[in-house]
């Protein structure tokens, strides 16, 4: 079988190679972020978009070198491990940590990074054919601040709606922030169309902003479609027309259900063919 790798601080390397010491921040304090990317017909999409959020992200968290993640870097390091790898299309995922010694304060603030794609035969972004059942998970709601729209790798709030979500037999849950408003699904923003408009939680309700979600919003004003990011309370999901979720990997998925309400899916069709034409 052939070899899969990666690239660890710009060395490419087998994938199943031993490389994080316990020291290391990410893994002992989730000191670090991530970005989640889609490699299609060899190119990557939105690197402009991925570049501006890894950026700031970097630079919020304090690490340095943040203006070294510029969109030819990323393109560069994501068209070289596709090269090496002989895939086409893929997801992709950059994990950035502070390489540093030290308890919760650092010795320094030096970056680290790591690229890993995972293959997929997918040539462009597909709605799932059938709808997503979900929930609200309440056991744990997601706080709002400054880092609350990076992803960073601090992430047991979603491992925890994950394992509320198998539990349960759903294929998603829907968090909500700290005020007890919509935030964000499990590893999605949220669209949720109500008497003709499309509402989605504004980036101070605590979701991540997501390279997907500005796309459509963008998409959605391009194509007449009203939108507006807002405080959004969870009892729309009761009296909703569609819903769907987005995020960078996958596009555009559909809900199908909330408890017994079922959801059509117009404007998540629409969008999703201006998203394939892009």
């Amino acid at each position: 079988m052939t070899p899969f790798f990666i690239n660890f601080n710009g060395e490419i390397l087998p994938q199943n190679s031993k490389l994080l010491t316990i020291a290391n921040r990410a893994f002992r304090y989730g000191d670090g972020l991530f970005e989640s990317m889609r490699l299609i017909k060899g190119q990557l999409k939105f690197p402009e978009l991925h570049a501006d959020r890894l950026q700031r992200g970097i630079k919020a968290l304090k690490i340095d070198g943040y203006s070294q993640m510029d969109t030819w870097f990323l393109k560069e390091i994501v068209e070289e491990l596709a090269k090496r790898n002989k895939v086409k299309h893929g997801r992709l995922r950059l994990t950035v940590y502070r390489d540093a010694e030290g308890l919760y304060t650092p010795s320094q603030n030096k970056m680290g990074y790591c690229l890993e794609l995972t293959p997929s035969d997918e040539p462009r972004y597909f709605l799932n054919e059938k709808g997503l059942i979900m929930d609200v998970f309440t056991e744990l709601p997601k706080p709002s601040n400054y880092l609350s729209n990076i992803k960073t790798c601090n992430s047991l709030i979603y491992v925890m709606a994950g394992i509320y979500k198998m539990q349960n037999k759903l294929d998603d849950v829907f968090l909500l922030n700290q005020s007890g408003f919509l935030c964000e699904a499990s590893s999605s923003n949220i669209f949720i169309n109500y008497q003709n408009h499309l509402y989605t939680p504004a980036l101070s309700e605590g979701c991540v902003e997501g390279v997907m979600r500005q796309v459509v919003i963008k998409l959605a004003k391009e194509n007449n479609i009203d939108i507006t990011e807002a405080q959004i309370n969870p009892d729309i999901l009761y009296e909703a027309d569609e819903v769907f979720l987005t995020n960078a990997t996958r596009g555009i998925q559909t809900v199908m259900g909330f408890g017994v309400r079922r959801y059509f899916n117009k404007e998540s069709k629409v969008l999703m063919d201006e998203l394939n034409k892009l």
